[in-house]
């Protein structure tokens, strides 16, 4: 029991300082980093699939990274639109093949595909139109950088509080440990960080828009956590992959952030670049 959950805390401490590091050093290491977590996310869910074959698994991971990478020059500026052209060649292409897969459920197999680009790829790629902004086309990782942050604080408040208090189960059906103590406890340690935050750097973001972005983000990070484990129980496993030990898969980690980053954009854009 000791042994574990040291293993699960090392690892904790590493992967938070990988991704710390490569959100605030570099652009180029923000993507590169993000674009190896887009690949091996989308081989775990393709992987949940037990009919998908290898062949197509490689496919859907070279195009989902292929998205993230566009979408990152596209938003730095670096190029223009015409970028999306193989992408959008992919996935006629996956519409087209189903007509040739020699298999039981052809519509099945296409459909978890393009599901799999849409919420992995698709849904990670709005993480580049945060970093930069959408006039100067300058690098700024900090709305990215609190976005983890808040999903980390609603994670160990949730936690904490879940298994000290919790009583009411928040949604028994899909995943039966989460209560509505831990949501709360969760969302209270978040937004107290983010009024915190924005005493200490009123230039990057006013304390009222701080603890939106932080509701927001909770809200939906729980949501996401929500789908994750669904997708994990209609396809029968525990975790999405084994690659962090004592944390499950990459999937697992950025399950949360996936559905986080679209919501904590649209506020973005509809009140705070606006």
């Amino acid at each position: 029991m000791l042994k574990d959950i040291i293993t699960r805390a090392l690892t904790g401490i590493v992967f938070v300082a990988v991704v710390v590091a490569a959100i605030c050093l570099h652009p180029f290491s923000f993507v590169a980093l993000f674009t190896l977590v887009v690949g091996i996310a989308i081989w775990e869910f393709y992987s949940i699939d037990k009919e998908n074959k290898s062949w197509r698994k490689v496919i859907g991971i070279v195009a989902g990274m292929y998205l993230f990478m566009a979408t990152f020059l596209y938003a730095g500026g670096f190029v223009s639109i015409r970028i999306m052209y193989p992408y959008i060649v992919f996935l006629l292409g996956v519409l087209v093949s189903s007509l040739y897969h020699l298999t039981s459920n052809p519509v099945k197999n296409c459909a978890m595909s393009l599901f799999g680009q849409f919420y992995i790829a698709g849904l990670l790629s709005t993480l580049n139109f945060i970093v930069f902004d959408p006039v100067t086309k300058q690098f700024f990782p900090y709305y990215a950088l609190l976005i983890f942050i808040f999903v980390w604080l609603n994670d160990t408040g949730a936690y904490l509080s879940g298994i000290t208090l919790g009583k009411h189960r928040l949604f028994q059906r899909i995943s039966p440990l989460k209560s509505w103590e831990g949501f709360v406890g969760g969302l209270i340690l978040t937004i107290c960080f983010s009024i915190g935050i924005a005493c200490y750097f009123p230039e990057i973001l006013t304390w009222y828009h701080s603890v939106a972005m932080a509701i927001v983000t909770v809200v939906f990070a729980t949501y996401g956590d929500l789908v994750e484990s669904l997708l994990k129980r209609t396809g029968e496993v525990k975790d999405s992959g084994i690659l962090l030990p004592g944390h499950g898969g990459i999937l697992d980690r950025f399950d949360s952030v996936i559905m986080a980053t679209p919501a904590v954009l649209l506020y973005i854009e509809l009140f705070i670049r606006n």
